[in-house]
């Protein structure tokens, strides 16, 4: 039987408020164990939730950003579960009237083509705290630090049909919050975080099959294996003839496998009440003019750019304009360079490889922008070959200094003199004679092959500087003369 996968995605967001969303108390990560707990953020007795504005502004600022409806009237709902670091034993969220209503982002696929996913809703809440087992032998710490950070939950519509689209999607809203400056986006941190919702179904059904939800993944790797692994469980389970039942999972990475957590006894397993402290927030017009005004260039908006400003394809557009600082870095040396497609295949391939090589962003990156336009510079005024180019590259990201001195002082000059070239080829060819004769006598199918060979050895003689283009030009002239 051929099965279509079905995916759902919530992500957490912490947006990148100073205070909570519910009391003056820091948002400082790595702080010592309950230092940033207020009584505020324990639900204790006689004390008053007052609303962060920042949060609204910003998940007003999502809202727009993904073309959303916004709830001109939302509300606060207490979301009532008894956790272990969620002393109050409710949270303070959303439910029936959230303040940011159905939209869509817009994802680009590996083949270019790009797919629209719809947003539900995305709702303001409190984080509850942190359980800790790993200092405490039998027992569970409680850090209540993170209790009422202000998340902005984001709920997709089913649109996903493999783990590679649900990577794409998180990926986009990563980049999306990013650019807006609303989170910064650090999933090993937990400011990012993603519950998986996975069903099958039989291909050509309408109806989706029994979901399961998979807790907190907090990489795109792992949101790709996490989800994989599910879908595969699913099918054996099926094809064995059990049935799946919805729960929640939690993913092990060492094992690869997704393991049961808690069952759910239906969709929706929590009470909300309405939140008695918290009055509804009214969001009028010219707040959200305002807002609309002060929005900076979106990924949409700067691929589309790239591509008409640059001749990018969509794809290398997506690829660069995937964060904001890879985007401005790019455009700066584009500015001094002068070849966008240079540039872009420059920054995406060998800048890429080394940043992945050395585990950093680009903004740590060792070769600046600066540096690597004034390097493009040379390979199109001919001073250095793409190939020698990567040598001097190497030695920027050593630290060696810029582009002209490093070929300066190791002596990478391409040679373009004509005569100089010219010379270097006699020698060679009279070095290989014999082969210059086979060349002669083969046909015009097997030449190809053998011309490269000569091409080779010219570079070989030359230590790699000679002009590629004015060798192939004057080697086919003296083999065919």
């Amino acid at each position: 039987m051929q099965w279509e996968v079905v995916i759902g995605l919530e992500i957490h967001t912490q947006l990148a408020t100073q205070s909570k969303i519910f009391s003056g108390s820091a948002t400082t990560f790595g702080s010592e164990p309950n230092t940033q707990a207020s009584l505020v953020d324990l639900g204790m007795p006689g004390v008053l939730p007052v609303l962060n504005q920042e949060a609204v502004r910003m998940a007003c600022m999502f809202g727009l950003a993904i073309d959303a409806e916004i709830g001109k009237r939302n509300v606060f709902a207490r979301k009532n579960y008894f956790y272990p670091d969620l002393p109050k034993g409710y949270q303070i969220s959303q439910m029936d009237l959230p303040i940011v209503g159905k939209g869509h982002l817009d994802i680009a696929l590996e083949d270019g083509t790009i797919k629209r996913i719809g947003v539900t809703r995305a709702h303001l809440e409190e984080d509850a705290g942190k359980s800790l087992h790993e200092d405490f032998s039998g027992s569970t710490g409680i850090d209540l630090n993170r209790a009422g950070t202000p998340l902005l939950e984001i709920v997709s519509e089913p649109d996903m049909r493999s783990a590679k689209e649900a990577v794409a999607y998180v990926k986009a809203i990563h980049a999306l919050v990013r650019y807006l400056g609303i989170c910064d986006g650090n999933m090993a941190e937990g400011s990012l975080r993603c519950d998986c919702n996975v069903s099958i179904r039989p291909k050509g059904q309408a109806e989706f099959g029994t979901r399961c939800e998979i807790k907190n993944v907090n990489s795109f790797r792992f949101i790709e294996r996490a989800i994989n692994s599910e879908i595969q469980r699913q099918i054996d389970l099926i094809e064995d003839g059990g049935k799946v039942v919805q729960e929640t999972r939690l993913y092990d990475p060492n094992k690869d496998e997704t393991r049961s957590m808690r069952s759910k006894e239906e969709a929706n397993d929590y009470r909300y009440f309405p939140d008695p402290d918290l009055l509804p927030v009214v969001i009028e017009d010219s707040y959200l003019d305002s807002i609309r005004a002060a929005l900076p260039e979106l990924p949409p908006q700067k691929v589309e750019r790239f591509q008409h400003q640059y001749g990018l394809s969509a794809y290398d557009a997506n690829v660069l304009a995937s964060s904001r600082e890879q985007a401005d870095y790019f455009e700066e040396v584009v500015k001094i360079g002068g070849d966008a497609k240079l540039a872009a295949n420059w920054v995406m391939v060998e800048l890429g490889s080394l940043l992945n090589r050395l585990g950093v962003e680009i903004d740590q990156a060792p070769v600046s922008a600066a540096q690597l336009g004034g390097m493009l510079l040379r390979i199109r005024d001919n001073t250095i070959s793409g190939k020698i180019a990567k040598t001097v590259f190497e030695a920027m990201a050593g630290g060696e200094g810029d582009a002209d001195s490093i070929i300066e002082s190791k002596g990478l000059k391409q040679v373009t003199d004509t005569g100089a070239i010219e010379k270097m080829l006699d020698e060679m060819l009279a070095a290989n004679a014999e082969q210059v004769e086979q060349y002669r006598a083969a046909d015009e199918a097997k030449r190809g092959k053998m011309f490269g060979f000569f091409v080779g050895q010219a570079m070989k003689a030359s230590k790699g500087k000679a002009n590629p283009g004015q060798v192939n030009q004057m080697l086919k002239a003296k083999l065919e003369g």
